[in-house]
């Protein structure tokens, strides 16, 4: 059987693939083709052109460095304490009797001897008169005395009258002397009663309200004198504190000490109250630790009362000087405080220094801290101890802080309601 090949088999593409690519269209054709060509170019330039390069080394960050300030300053050292009365005085009758009439309104501002109660005189006239009565009686039984006493001295001579006749008489002029003088004495304490029954200031201030009303007996006795009313003088006044035992050894050793000091109400901002130290106690407490202090302030409004609570600085007897950073260039490290500063290669370090008080929005560093050192002031973020940082400088400025504005912070209401 003669094998015979089938026509057309001969022409036949063998590869499958090629067959498949025959039959894409041309443009898909041209992909297949070059994408072989190009992974290919990108193989060779990699075998050709060895590792990966190195990266580029990081850019330091940047800070903003400043040097510390150089200023005299006045140190200021704080107390608590209140405002006292520079002077008080209960006011209590000296005689007894009922209350007639009041002259003040309370909480008046009275001035010294100014009429403030009236007790009845009425009793206290009558006394008087008698014991004016009594002097009137006194004074004739002198005179008669006195007349008898002449008469006899002229009859001595003659031999009329005895000696002790004369002295006799003698002896009862000087007892008619003395009972006038009792009888006037009488008519002294008699006028001195009926001018205490007018109670007037003994100081003059600021009066409280009234403890007793017209109508009422009071009692004039030293031990259980009736309590009126009381007045409180404060022009000036007193701002009383307790200073620690450090302290008061620290102004002892400075030459002449405090002498100026400020106050500050509990709502108020700047310490608007000046006021000069005029008295420290001569001891120390031993159950507190503490010096009694006292400082007197002008007050002529009358604005300040006793018993206010009242913030207090003191000043140092002379300024100082020191060197002053940004409070915020002040960082915390444990149990420590430092600033970061700069070298001139660009390397942080953090320096542990002694910080003392702000000055505005300074801060004073006691010790720890050299003029020329650059202090990291801004970007305290991105500066480590140890690393490299880029400085960029700048100059501090320490701003004079603006005149006080007396600005109070007043409490909350409880309630409001609609005006009309």
């Amino acid at each position: 059987m003669n094998m015979m090949t089938p026509v057309g088999r001969a022409d036949a593409d063998p590869d499958p693939l090629r067959d498949r690519l025959r039959r894409l269209p041309r443009w898909q054709r041209r992909s297949a083709v070059a994408l072989p060509v190009v992974v290919a170019a990108l193989v060779g330039a990699r075998l050709v052109g060895g590792a990966d390069p190195a990266p580029a080394a990081p850019v330091p960050p940047a800070v903003t460095v400043g040097l510390p300030v150089q200023a005299d300053v006045v140190e200021w050292d704080e107390q608590v304490g209140r405002f006292e009365a520079s002077r008080s005085v209960e006011v209590r009758p000296r005689v007894s009797g009922a209350l007639r009439s009041i002259h003040f309104r309370d909480g008046d501002t009275v001035r010294q001897g100014q009429l403030l109660f009236t007790i009845d005189p009425r009793p206290f006239e009558a006394a008087l008169a008698e014991a004016r009565a009594r002097e009137a009686d006194a004074l004739a039984k002198l005179a008669l005395a006195r007349s008898d006493l002449a008469r006899a001295e002229r009859l001595i001579d003659d031999e009329a009258v005895s000696r002790e006749e004369v002295d006799s008489l003698r002896a009862a002029a000087r007892s008619a002397e003395a009972m006038v003088a009792a009888a006037r004495a009488q008519v002294q304490a008699r006028a001195l009663d009926l001018d205490f029954t007018r109670v007037r200031a003994p100081i003059a201030g600021r009066i409280s309200d009234r403890r007793v009303d017209v109508g009422n007996l009071v009692g004039g006795q030293a031990e259980a004198a009736t309590l009126l009313t009381t007045i409180h003088a404060v022009d000036p006044i007193y701002f009383t504190f307790e200073a620690s035992e450090a302290l008061h050894l620290k102004y002892r050793r400075q030459a002449g000490g405090p002498t100026t000091a400020e106050v500050r109400l509990q709502d108020e901002a700047d310490y608007r109250w000046k006021g000069r130290i005029d008295f420290t106690d001569n001891e120390v407490d031993p159950r507190a630790g503490t010096v009694r202090g006292r400082v007197v302030v002008d007050n002529p409004s009358g604005f300040l009362t006793p018993g206010l609570f009242g913030n207090m600085r003191l000043a140092s007897a002379t300024p100082r000087p020191a060197l002053l950073v940004p409070d915020a260039a002040v960082r915390t490290d444990q149990a420590r405080k430092v600033v970061l500063v700069v070298g001139d290669d660009g390397t942080v370090a953090a320096k542990p220094v002694d910080p003392g008080a702000r000055v505005g929005d300074f801060r004073t560093i006691r010790a720890g801290l050299a003029p020329t050192d650059r202090v990291v002031v801004a970007g305290t973020q991105f500066a480590q101890p140890g690393s490299k940082v880029e400085a960029r400088p700048t100059r501090l400025v320490l701003a004079r802080p603006d005149a006080p504005t007396h600005a109070y912070t007043a409490p909350a209401p409880a309630q409001a309601t609609l005006a009309d």
